[in-house]
């Protein structure tokens, strides 16, 4: 008797799997998707034959700014001292512009300058440096550098006594100044103008 009920339950239990399933296959059957229906979850341009639509066009890119690098300059040189506080650089004062490095393979650094003169339009001017050169003054000599001590000034933050390079002279564009840094004392520009025309000839 106990095997004769547990296979009348197991029975029954099987039938309620079955009809299940089947209820279950007669539901798919019904919801499935005919030939050419669209998926809900795909937008509308997705569909067979669409194309996506057009993006609207990026803004023009502006033109980069273009730079006019300080050159050598081995011209004429007119010495002026007219400093003005008029928001441009003017001969007397210290600039910062990009300055190539001697070597000319197209490496530089932000320096500042001071402008002893004009090239028409251009500034010419003279590179300072807070790098000590009094102890190998002989050997900067013999690679053609002579420097002038014109002491500190606004164009150095930290208060360190600068030298100006006398021998090489730039010829920079005014648009390629970064800022202006201060103004170089009277007497001290014309201790500088002095060992330009001595050296110059």
């Amino acid at each position: 008797m106990a095997g004769s009920s547990w296979r009348r339950t197991l029975g029954r239990l099987v039938d309620v799997v079955v009809q299940e399933g089947s209820r279950s296959l007669r539901r798919s059957s019904r919801t499935r998707r005919r030939p050419g229906d669209r998926s809900p979850s795909l937008p509308e341009w997705a569909a067979p034959g669409s194309a996506p639509p057009a993006r609207a066009p990026l803004p023009p890119a502006a033109p980069p700014r273009r730079i006019h690098l300080a050159t050598d300059y081995t011209g004429p040189l007119e010495l002026d001292y007219a400093p003005r506080a008029d928001g441009r650089p003017d001969p007397g004062e210290v600039v910062w512009t990009w300055v190539p490095f001697d070597e000319g393979d197209g490496r530089g650094k932000d320096r500042p300058v001071l402008v002893v003169g004009r090239d028409g339009d251009a500034l010419l001017g003279l590179m300072l440096t807070s790098k000590d050169h009094d102890r190998d003054v002989s050997d900067e000599a013999r690679h053609g550098r002579h420097w002038v001590d014109v002491g500190s000034g606004g164009w150095d933050r930290q208060g360190r006594p600068s030298e100006v390079r006398i021998d090489r002279v730039l010829r920079i564009d005014p648009d390629d100044v970064r800022r202006e840094g201060a103004v170089l004392g009277r007497d001290r520009f014309d201790q500088v103008a002095v060992e330009v025309r001595r050296l110059r000839g």
